[in-house]
């Protein structure tokens, strides 16, 4: 027996993250403990779980993987704590194709319960139609109750409730309006610096949440009843992958580093002079733009991963990874593995999950980047990928003999990524 639920709100914006920070360090506070999870192909909350509760955070995400592997991934991952909390994407029905895929569709076939955060701003019993109509939309999810944010006194919170009463839900709690509980950036990195402000911003969240939320009566609510755990037993393979995570690149699914079933060296392609005597190069996805400088600067790293290349040595690399192995972002010398240049000057933003369909493999994945590429011969893609709709987006993967790269961060925990190199 064991406290588990979604974080989920009415929309965006409505503070999913604060109050899921808030309690995540609060239970750690108390010694418990707690296993974070994201619905969604989020990488920078799951960064923000990881420093709140010690633990990585996994994404659960049904675009990108099958029901049977979410599932599998829960159940393994929430078998050694003792609260498993989910943070929720934008709105609590929000899913990739209507529902499918939202908190709440996540929430049903896990068979967990819901704790609801509305956005109280500006309004007071208008909220009890809007918490029954969440509630009772689709009957088979089940909500536990609900948590105000953004309260603005004592007297504000008693006609939320009275509100939240007139529904049959249970209140939990609120959140006040505090000028302190701003969310970080988004575009941070982690720097020290920005590490700081992270940290400043959990603890600031704990402190509200464990003043006026009902933290235990939140978790005696929301008990599930384990289900068996079957670990299928698996072959490590005898090869050895290394990983680059620092500041510049840390846009990691752990499920993904699991899956490769080999010895993991981490690098840092920001700090390190050498490379690791490795099978496989994996250079994730994270803020190469930011430390462009100092990536720039590291001209033995640089030398060293061309080298790897070059001599047929197999490298993934994706979005902030493929950015790193071009000729150049803004001026700043890459890698120059590819004869391409990166930009992010007057580009926009490019988001979406994606199909990436191969002559002898299928993969899916999520691209999300402001930078773009200025390709002035042409490079041919190696593989062609479809957004949701089924519908041809332009974003190659380009190959240089057993280098792949792209902007499309690929889900490959239920697969054999080793399988992108088989002819």
């Amino acid at each position: 027996m064991r406290s588990s639920f979604i974080i989920a709100a009415t929309s965006s914006g409505s503070g999913k993250t604060t109050l899921s920070l808030g309690l995540m360090n609060v239970l750690r506070q108390r010694n418990i403990k707690v296993q974070p999870f994201k619905c969604g192909p989020d990488y920078i909350d799951t960064q923000y779980h990881r420093i709140a509760t010690g633990r990585d955070s996994i994404n659960l995400d049904l675009f990108m993987a099958s029901e049977s592997h979410v599932r599998d991934l829960f159940d393994f991952y929430s078998s050694s704590s003792q609260v498993n909390i989910i943070e929720g994407a934008m709105g609590m029905f929000d899913g990739f194709d209507g529902k499918r895929g939202s908190a709440a569709d996540i929430a049903r076939k896990l068979n967990i319960p819901i704790i609801l955060l509305v956005n109280a701003a500006s309004t007071s019993y208008s909220v009890a139609a809007t918490i029954y109509g969440f509630t009772h939309f689709c009957p088979d999810v089940k909500v536990a109750g609900v948590i105000f944010n953004r309260v603005a006194s004592v007297n504000h919170f008693a006609f939320l409730e009275d509100a939240c009463k007139a529904t049959g839900m249970t209140c939990f709690g609120y959140i006040r309006k505090n000028e302190l509980l701003q969310t970080p950036s988004r575009h941070l990195g982690l720097s020290l610096e920005s590490q700081s402000e992270i940290e400043r911003f959990i603890e600031a969240a704990a402190c509200e949440v464990k003043n006026t939320v009902d933290i235990d009566r939140l978790l005696k609510a929301t008990i599930v009843q384990d289900r068996e755990i079957k670990i299928p037993a698996t072959e490590k393979r005898n090869r050895t992958v290394a990983v680059a995570r620092d500041e510049a690149f840390n846009f990691i699914y752990p499920a993904n580093l699991a899956a490769f079933r080999a010895d993991l060296i981490f690098f840092s392609p920001l700090h390190d002079k050498m490379l690791p005597k490795a099978d496989l190069v994996y250079l994730p996805g994270g803020y190469p733009e930011l430390f462009a400088d100092a990536l720039n600067k590291n001209i033995e790293m640089r030398k060293a991963i061309k080298t790897f290349a070059d001599e047929n040595g197999m490298i993934l690399a994706e979005c902030g990874g493929m950015i790193y192995l071009t000729e150049e972002i803004d001026r700043k010398k890459m890698c120059g593995i590819f004869p391409v240049k990166t930009t992010m000057i007057n580009v926009r933003l490019k988001l979406g999950y994606r199909k990436v369909v191969f002559d002898n493999f299928e993969i899916s994945g999520h691209e999300f980047h402001y930078s773009d590429v200025e390709d002035t011969i042409g490079l041919p893609s190696i593989a062609r990928q479809y957004n949701i709709r089924g519908k041809e987006v332009t974003t190659p993967i380009y190959r240089y003999k057993n280098v792949i790269a792209g902007y499309t961060h690929l889900y490959w925990a239920e697969t054999d990524i080793f399988n992108l190199w088989k002819k």
